[in-house]
């Protein structure tokens, strides 16, 4: 199927591993260019700007001027911008809301939510000039199903779709398209780096961090297909809603979870 991303420029956030990489590198094989924003450039991500038309922009997405200067990148090298993936997050298991303050709230809400904020309000002139385009936001299923040892970052997650909605409703009719995915857990650095998600379950069952993603996690979080999502079907579900085959889909929430959410 062709997905009509050929030379559309798409500039995607938290672009250096887990999701955001394998968002960059689906859309490099579709053809497109992509412009990589992330705070480092780590060898998987400097692998596909070798490989492909993908550049890489070096830079803290969480500072006010980080996100208008990934997008200015992206127009000063292509003169314009078609798709922008907010991908950034982070979140760290904690045992409890009192273990975190302010300053740490502010840090995931900066990362979270306002690199989003700030990256779609310096796009949105650009997409909107170039007559349309689409904005896809890496959300989470915690927006909807929150987890005390991540309240922070569930909250600025459930604030992330409500943004979605909020920008659907204004640039729908000017051509802009807003969705979102909501990912359960993915096998991603988030869960299985070393202080992740994946060794704090392991050590509260008592087994490996593999073996927590293989077995605890599916089972525990009652995951109906009985196993974790690759980041690579976040990708292509992404390379869809941002295509034009999605024409008419927009201020939409799509969770891929392997039926970990039971409710309607």
């Amino acid at each position: 199927m062709d997905l009509q991303l050929t030379d559309r420029v798409a500039v995607v956030t938290g672009a250096s591993k887990g999701i955001g990489l394998a968002i960059t590198e689906a859309f490099a094989r579709e053809g497109a260019r992509v412009v990589a924003g992330s705070r480092s450039v780590t060898p998987e991500l400097a692998a596909l700007q070798e490989k492909y038309p993908v550049s890489a922009v070096p830079g803290d997405l969480s500072s006010a001027d980080g996100p208008q200067t990934l997008v200015r990148s992206a127009v000063d090298e292509h003169g314009r911008v078609d798709i922008l993936v907010n991908g950034l997050g982070a979140a760290t298991p904690r045992p409890s809301f009192l273990d975190i303050d302010d300053g740490e709230w502010r840090r995931i809400f900066d990362l979270t939510l306002f690199s989003a904020v700030r990256a779609s309000r310096a796009a949105l002139p650009h997409l909107l000039e170039s007559g349309g385009g689409s904005i896809v936001n890496i959300s989470s299923v915690n927006a909807r199903l929150p987890m005390p040892m991540v309240v922070d970052y569930s909250a600025a997650k459930a604030a992330l779709a409500s943004l979605t909605k909020s920008l659907s409703e204004e640039f729908a009719p000017r051509g802009v398209r807003v969705n979102a995915i909501a990912p359960g857990p993915v096998r991603t650095p988030f869960w299985t780096a070393p202080g992740g998600f994946a060794d704090a379950t392991a050590a509260e069952a008592g087994t490996t961090a593999q073996e927590a993603m293989d077995v605890v996690v599916p089972r525990g979080m009652g995951i109906s297909t009985g196993r974790v999502t690759e980041a690579s079907e976040v990708a292509y579900l992404t390379l869809f809603l941002a295509s034009p085959l999605a024409g008419n889909i927009t201020g939409a929430e799509f969770t891929i979870d392997g039926g970990q959410i039971k409710t309607l």
